[in-house]
């Protein structure tokens, strides 16, 4: 069992969500991305996710592309992304997932990013370029590993699909909450709880709900049906608002502790 599957085994016991906060390694430091971690920690985060920065990020909106930019400018890649994760196990042992695109990780050597990334202490990978069908490079590498590759489902993914997916998906599956990039929404769709729960007959396995997810009235809501709740642009929305602030910290820090608040509260 790897440790994203332990924090759901764990939080099941509770009948608790899981909190998942999403940010672009390196947006708008590595230093900064760094803080973040270990306050979102400190905040009841119970899994982070560090986006790769990529400069065709196609699933993406654009407050996530424009943190993509800024990082990329900063000289940020996936390799500098492994050496961050390596460093932040220096103080925490939070679960750490790399959501990145399948291309740099085809330029860095799928054996070396798999072997890099079990030595830096990473736990889980989602590619959403990589469909399962294309990604048996990878899954037969990490399938025996520490290392778990997350699957995505979408609203329109079939009852076959569905299945492929949670053969092969480990820790958990992440459901696209909508048709389309990132990027917060005013309101939720109306089917994604009946969506949810057609996935969690189908595959047995935890369900975390993203895209779309910004207040804390949508996490308490997904929270009450899902596995885990994963906001990320509304996060990296709120670090670009709070460029070269000294607050910064402070500000998401907050943000993500009143999401935090919201999910355990409804969960």
């Amino acid at each position: 069992m790897n440790k994203i599957e332990r924090v759901f085994l764990n939080l099941s016991r509770t009948n608790t969500a899981a909190f998942i906060p999403f940010i672009t390694a390196g947006d708008p430091t590595l230093a900064i991305t760094k803080k973040l971690v270990f306050a979102f920690e400190k905040a009841g985060a119970d899994i982070i996710e560090l986006g790769v920065p990529f400069s065709d990020p196609l699933a993406d909106g654009p407050t996530i592309q424009q943190a993509s930019e800024r990082a990329l400018k900063n000289g940020v890649s996936l390799r500098t992304v492994i050496t961050l994760v390596r460093d932040i196990r220096r103080k925490s042992s939070i679960p750490i997932i790399l959501m990145g695109y399948y291309n740099p990780i085809f330029k860095y050597g799928v054996n070396n990013f798999v072997k890099d990334s079990i030595k830096a202490g990473i736990d889980g990978i989602i590619v959403p370029d990589l469909p399962p069908e294309e990604a048996l490079p990878i899954y037969n590498k990490t399938k025996k590993s520490p290392l778990a590759i997350i699957f995505l489902a979408a609203p329109t993914s079939t009852h076959d699909r569905i299945k492929l997916i949670a053969r092969m998906t480990e820790g958990f599956i992440y459901y696209v909450s909508l048709t389309g990039v990132t990027g917060a929404r005013g309101m939720l769709s109306k089917t994604i709880k009946q969506n949810v729960l057609r996935i969690k007959n189908l595959a047995f396995k935890p369900v975390s709900v993203g895209f779309g997810i910004s207040t804390p009235q949508q996490a308490k809501e997904v929270a009450s049906y899902a596995d885990g709740v994963i906001i990320g642009s509304a996060i990296v929305k709120l670090i670009e608002q709070n460029l070269n602030k000294p607050n910064l910290l402070d500000k998401v820090t907050s943000y993500v502790k009143e999401m935090v608040c919201a999910t355990k509260e409804e969960s």
